[in-house]
């Protein structure tokens, strides 16, 4: 058992370091969560336009297709951020809990919370892997809609 409550304190907040880590990416997901709803709003704007304004027909056409594509394309992409945000918010609280437990460890030296730390500890670092690769393929999708969006310019 530790000595201080200040050495409690400092063991107990390790897990903090990926808390924070964490808030930082959750805060990046959930710019792009915006940025990606924000697009959906204005295509679907765009869209409604389209089936008002006189205009050449084909144009008009290929312009609406463009955009049902787009807009399937960014409903995958929001379910992509969903998941990136959800894995790092289960992170976090893994990280809460193996924080709490080890104060509860330190402090009561119970048997077998030694396990438990370990476990949440590294189930939290799962859900970070978990953020990240949801969070790469979001913006490869990215990518590909931008493509789907460059290509109708030319």
């Amino acid at each position: 058992m530790l000595e201080s409550v200040s050495g409690l304190i400092q063991i107990m907040l390790a897990p903090g370091i990926m808390i924070s880590a964490c808030g930082l990416l959750i805060l990046g997901m959930n710019n792009k969560y915006s940025l990606v709803v924000n697009r959906i709003r204005l295509l679907n704007d765009e869209r409604r336009r389209l089936r008002s304004e006189e205009e050449d027909i084909s144009n008009k056409k290929k312009r609406h297709k463009s955009i049902e594509i787009q807009i399937v394309h960014l409903n995958y992409r929001i379910i992509l951020v969903r998941n990136a945000v959800f894995s790092y918010s289960l992170a976090v609280a893994f990280f809460i809990i193996s924080s709490l437990l080890i104060g509860l460890y330190q402090i009561n030296s119970v048997v077998g919370v030694n396990w438990a730390v370990i476990i949440s500890f590294l189930a939290g670092m799962i859900f970070v892997f978990a953020g990240i690769v949801f969070a790469a393929f979001e913006v490869w999708k990215g990518y590909k809609i931008v493509q789907i969006e460059i290509r109708d310019l030319s």
